[in-house]
């Protein structure tokens, strides 16, 4: 991962155009604001065939489980097992993350863009 953040849907073409390194694909999952991320990277020029959907289920949960491995409870949070708390800010660019494993462990297995073939039906 060269780069990670949290960036909120209005400010993403913005953000897009200071990105220092080639983008060969641009993975976005199947549900949240996922009509609104194509549109802002059609509208940057991004051609269709270069925008990956990629089925979401489960990387909300899985997502959470990277941020705990990534940052570990401090103080009194220690005490308590990760799956009870919520993390105390936001975490969707570790979800991102497991999106664009998802993505990639089905293009080098082979299968395409196999999880994003699924979502798209």
């Amino acid at each position: 991962v060269l780069q990670q953040a949290v960036v909120p849907a209005g400010e993403l073409v913005k953000s897009l155009s200071g990105v220092k390194h080639p983008v060969a694909a641009y993975v976005v999952g199947h549900r949240t604001a996922s009509r609104e991320v194509k549109a802002a990277l059609q509208a940057m020029g991004v051609p269709d065939e270069a925008v990956k959907v990629v089925n979401e289920d489960r990387s909300t949960e899985l997502g959470r489980q990277r941020y705990w491995r990534a940052k570990p409870p401090r103080g009194w949070r220690r005490l308590l097992p990760t799956s009870l708390q919520v993390p105390p800010e936001p975490y969707d660019d570790f979800v991102a993350v497991e999106l664009a494993e998802r993505f990639l462990s089905a293009f080098r297995s082979g299968g395409g863009e196999g999880s994003a073939q699924k979502a798209e039906k």
